[in-house]
C-alpha cells in the first residue's frame, strides 16, 4: 500500500513544457539560459519559479544569441546546462550551436516547433526537421536529436538527451512541437538527483599543478588541425549509430508502413486502428532518434511492404531520409499539413486509400 501511495504522489498532471522543465531540474541542471517565445515560454517561466528553490541558476538572456553563448561558456566550464526556444529563436542560435559542436561540449537544447517559415504562427509544426538533423549552422556537424510523442516522453527524454550528450560530448536536442508543449497529460517524473554527473576533466575549471591547462575552443587556424577535428567528429557520428532508437507498432503483418515522429506518430496510431477495421494492414515505424536516423530498420521492411508513407507536419522533410534508406526498393509517398495545421487520422487513412487505388491501377 505504501509503495502504491508513493507512485500516486509522484504522478502529476502537467503541461509538456512544464514536465520537461521539472525533469531537467531533477536531472541536475546547473543552469538554464533562455529567452521567451511562444509556444515554449512556460519552460522559462517554470525555471524562473522553481530553479531558485533548488540552488540552480536561471537567467533570461537579452536574446537567443546571448543565451546560446552563455550555454557555450557554462558548458565549457563543465556545468550541466540547457536552453530552449521555438523555431525562429533556434535559428538565431545556429552559429553558437556550431561552435559548441566543434568544441565538443555537452548541453541540451529544446526546440518546441511553431509554424513557419518566417515569423509564422504559434501553432505546432515539424518544419524544423532539416535544421535539427542536418546541422542547421555552418560546417560539418550534427546534433543528437530526440523526438518525443507524449508529455511523459517530454520528461523522460531530458534524462536520455543529457546522458547521450555527456557520453559523446556533443550537443543534444529535444525536437518537440507546440501541441506537445501545451497539452496536459499524466506524467510520472524521474527521481531527483538520480542522473549521476560524468567526468568533466576536460573542462576549464582552473589549472591544477599536475597537468597542463585545458583549452576549449572552436577556432583552429591551421587547415591541417581543422581537418583533424572534423575527422574526429565524423568518427564520433559513426559511433552514434549505436544509439539508434525507434518504436514499431502493428508491423508484424503490415503491408503498408507509415513512418512518422512526434505528434504525427500519435495521429498515425489512430489511423492504423481505422485502417485495420477496414482490412487494410497498416503499420508504423516511429523514429525516436531523428539523428542518428533508424535507416537500417526502415530498410528492413522493403521486402515486406507494398509501399511507405511518411506523415509529417511539413512539406516533406523526413521523406528524404526514408527514401535514402529504402534506396528505391519500394515506393515512398508523403502526406503532410503545414503552417500549424495538424493532420487527422481520417486524412491519413484517406491518403493511404488514395495511394492503394493509384498503386493498384498502375500495377495492373
Amino acid at each position: 500500500m505504501n509503495q502504491t501511495l508513493d507512485i500516486i504522489r509522484e504522478a502529476r498532471l502537467m503541461k509538456g513544457n512544464e514536465a520537461l522543465a521539472e525533469a531537467a531540474i531533477r536531472a541536475g541542471i546547473h543552469a538554464y539560459f533562455g529567452y521567451p517565445i511562444t509556444p515554449q515560454s512556460e519552460i522559462l517561466e517554470y525555471f524562473t519559479r522553481e530553479m531558485p528553490k533548488r540552488e540552480g541558476v536561471v537567467l533570461q538572456a537579452e536574446s537567443e544569441l546571448a543565451a546560446i553563448n552563455m550555454i557555450y561558456g557554462a558548458a565549457g566550464a563543465g556545468a550541466r546546462v540547457m536552453t530552449s526556444s521555438s523555431s525562429p529563436g533556434i535559428s538565431l542560435m545556429q552559429e553558437g550551436l556550431s561552435y559548441i559542436a566543434s568544441a565538443q561540449l555537452p548541453c541540451l537544447i529544446v526546440n518546441v516547433n511553431r509554424g513557419g517559415p518566417g515569423l509564422g504562427t504559434i501553432q505546432p509544426s515539424q518544419g524544423d526537421y532539416f535544421q535539427a538533423t542536418k546541422g542547421g549552422g555552418h560546417g560539418d556537424y550534427h546534433l543528437i536529436v530526440l523526438a518525443p510523442a507524449s508529455v511523459q516522453e517530454m520528461a523522460d527524454f531530458v534524462f536520455d538527451a543529457i546522458t547521450l550528450a555527456e557520453k559523446y560530448r556533443n550537443p543534444a536536442m529535444i525536437l518537440a512541437d507546440g501541441a506537445l508543449g501545451q497539452m496536459m497529460e499524466k506524467v510520472e517524473l524521474p527521481e531527483e538527483g538520480s542522473l549521476e554527473y560524468t567526468n568533466n576533466s576536460w573542462a576549464t575549471v582552473g589549472k591544477p599543478k599536475d597537468r597542463e591547462r585545458n583549452i576549449v575552443t572552436s577556432l583552429f587556424i591551421q587547415p591541417e588541425k581543422m581537418e583533424q577535428i572534423n575527422l574526429e567528429l565524423q568518427e564520433k557520428y559513426k559511433k552514434l549509430k549505436e544509439e539508434v532508437r525507434y518504436e514499431l507498432i502493428s508491423t508484424e503483418d503490415a503491408e503498408i508502413l507509415l513512418v512518422a515522429f512526434g505528434l504525427s506518430a500519435r495521429i498515425c496510431q489512430k489511423a492504423i486502428e481505422l485502417a485495420r477495421a477496414k482490412g487494410i494492414k497498416l503499420g508504423l515505424l516511429r523514429p525516436i532518434t531523428l539523428y542518428p536516423f533508424p535507416e537500417e530498420a526502415i530498410a528492413s521492411f522493403a521486402s515486406k511492404v507494398d509501399f511507405y508513407l511518411t506523415v509529417e507536419m511539413n512539406a516533406g522533410q523526413m521523406i528524404q531520409d526514408v527514401k535514402l534508406a529504402v534506396n528505391g526498393k519500394k515506393p515512398v509517398f508523403h502526406y503532410g499539413r503545414m503552417g500549424g495545421m495538424i493532420s487527422s487520422p481520417e486524412e491519413v487513412l484517406a491518403r493511404v486509400e488514395e495511394i492503394i487505388e493509384k498503386h493498384l491501377v498502375a500495377n495492373e
